[in-house]
């Protein structure tokens, strides 16, 4: 039996870089935890048949219609989150409605981000991760490719 015909082979990081597609995801009537665990693993790279863990090996992926996602629920309003700056009286809250008000961009940074490394290349697969509101993007020169979120698994 020969060993060396059973060798995994890993990513290198220019070979990932070379290899990197776009793809669309659309978020309308999305639940918003389940649809972002999947951009998490399309972003991170595990669909592909050569993931490497430690290289940003995934698609560049953009949402469109993040304003119609949708959660479970009384979530909207009655799931508190307490953040604290540090300072006295200090203590903010936020609900998802309000971030949501603010920008559709910061509510799924902040869901996306606790699904993904907490490293340098966390950090960097998030950078990967494009939001828009309406339908419309500004990358279509890179002629992204659409994909059914729902026939991933």
């Amino acid at each position: 039996m020969d060993t060396l015909s059973f060798k995994t082979k890993s990513v290198s990081k220019e070979t990932a870089a070379a290899n990197k597609e776009w793809v669309v995801v659309d978020a309308t009537d999305q639940i918003m935890g389940r649809f972002c665990s999947k951009v998490a693993k399309l972003a991170r790279g595990k669909y592909m048949p050569n993931f490497t863990p430690h290289v940003d090996c995934g698609y560049n992926v953009i949402i469109i219609n993040a304003d119609k996602v949708k959660l479970t629920g009384k979530k909207w309003t009655d799931h508190i989150t307490l953040t604290f700056t540090g300072y006295p009286g200090g203590q903010r809250e936020w609900n998802p409605k309000k971030l949501q008000a603010k920008s559709s961009r910061c509510y799924f940074e902040k869901v996306l981000k606790g699904m993904l490394p907490k490293t340098k290349l966390g950090d960097k697969i998030l950078g990967n991760i494009y939001v828009y509101d309406g339908a419309e993007h500004p990358h279509q020169a890179q002629n992204p490719k659409v994909i059914d979120i729902n026939a991933l698994n």
